[in-house]
């Protein structure tokens, strides 16, 4: 036999995640931090791995690096879970609150990996969209929730890819009116300087995620973490893969929560020069500039997807949300290092200056016929 049976039926149309990461001279497109771990830090994290044994099996909890964690945000080691990037953890949650019979309710636009994983999953997705100005309908997801059938949320804090933080005194009514799981994503929190921590202790249905992949310059590396009570630590222990996370993830990660005051000073300029991109967009004409609280910024602008190409034609790599629902039209540009962000900036520019000049060329030979 020379053919082989369908997968899954839940795989039927599902389009693969696609970062598009091309080739280019500006990565502005997968929000990443645009500076690497610097050499002191390097250097100790060479030696730290010199000495691991690789014929091993790593500590299957990562345990050392979860009583780190644990201690920063005074916790016990049993509230906190460590995994192959934010990824396997938010796939954890829809393999241990989601399946057949079960709900998720999600807000778009946000992270398109929440949707998939429902799908995947066989979890039925409950969508309550933002408002025009990507703020949370807060009263629609209270009432809905209401209803008594939703399983699991999904609250994004900032938001990715629209950029707003999601106000703590909103995810404190979500959490005290349902009993469903509430994830509240801080994969960026760090750019925004604000958290739902303090919580923690008095809501046992709110899961916090973070990850090591943005402020602290490790998306190579993958590495995640979730703050729970231990009763849902519990859970996702039953679902996660064994040894997720290998032995040399594990010391880099440690290394570099041991010297994660030497990422403040950076993550200080990305705030600054976000605030700076932001007011230079805000002078072209033609570009809607949304509010952000991470670490990129969202804007619109007619033929988005032409000028997605123009900035790429030109070594600039952004993303392209122009033909995504409810993100039509938009582009979402990483904060980048200043020199970085000025290309951007400037070739933007020069796009919307070559655009609007051939438009009027045209309209000139109109008038002229």
């Amino acid at each position: 036999m020379n053919r082989v049976r369908a997968a899954a039926p839940q795989l039927a149309g599902l389009v693969p995640y696609d970062p598009k990461y091309l080739p280019a001279e500006a990565y502005l497109s997968a929000n990443e931090n645009p500076r690497d771990v610097d050499a002191e830090v390097r250097a100790v994290i060479a030696k730290r791995i010199a000495e691991v044994p690789l014929n091993r099996y790593p500590d299957p909890l990562a345990n050392r690096l979860r009583d780190m964690i644990a201690e920063a945000n005074g916790l016990d080691r049993a509230c906190v879970l460590v995994g192959n990037g934010g990824d396997e953890l938010l796939f954890d949650l829809a393999l241990a609150w989601g399946g057949p019979g079960r709900s998720f309710l999600n807000l778009p636009p946000t992270f398109s990996v929440y949707e998939a994983n429902a799908r995947l999953t066989n979890t039925r997705c409950v969508n309550v969209p933002r408002r025009e100005d990507f703020s949370i309908d807060e009263e629609a997801v209270l009432a809905r929730v209401a209803a008594g059938d939703i399983d699991f949320v999904i609250v994004t804090s900032p938001n990715n890819p629209t950029g707003l933080r999601a106000p703590v005194a909103f995810i404190e009514q979500l959490l005290a009116a349902t009993d469903a799981l509430v994830l509240v994503d801080e994969a960026y929190f760090e750019f925004s300087r604000e958290t739902v921590r303090p919580l923690l202790e008095a809501n046992e249905n709110l899961v916090i995620l973070r990850t090591f992949s943005k402020a602290f310059s490790l998306a190579g590396v993958r590495l995640g973490y979730i703050l729970a009570n231990p009763a849902v630590i519990e859970e996702f222990l039953k679902v996660r893969q064994p040894y997720s996370v290998d032995a040399l993830s594990q010391v880099v990660g440690e290394v570099v929560f041991e010297m994660r005051a030497r990422f403040e000073p950076g993550i200080r300029e990305i705030i600054e020069e976000r605030a700076r991109v932001a007011e230079a967009l805000r002078t072209l004409p033609g570009v809607t500039v949304y509010p952000s609280d991470s670490n990129w910024v969202l804007l619109s602008l007619e033929g988005a997807d032409e000028a997605w190409q123009y900035l790429y034609d030109r070594g600039i790599l952004v993303r392209d949300f122009s033909r995504a629902p409810m993100l039509e039209g938009c582009l979402r540009a990483t904060v980048g290092t200043p020199e970085q962000n000025d290309a951007f900036v400037g070739t933007l520019r020069a796009f919307i200056i070559e655009r609007n000049g051939m438009r009027a060329q045209a309209a000139r030979l109109e008038e002229g016929r």
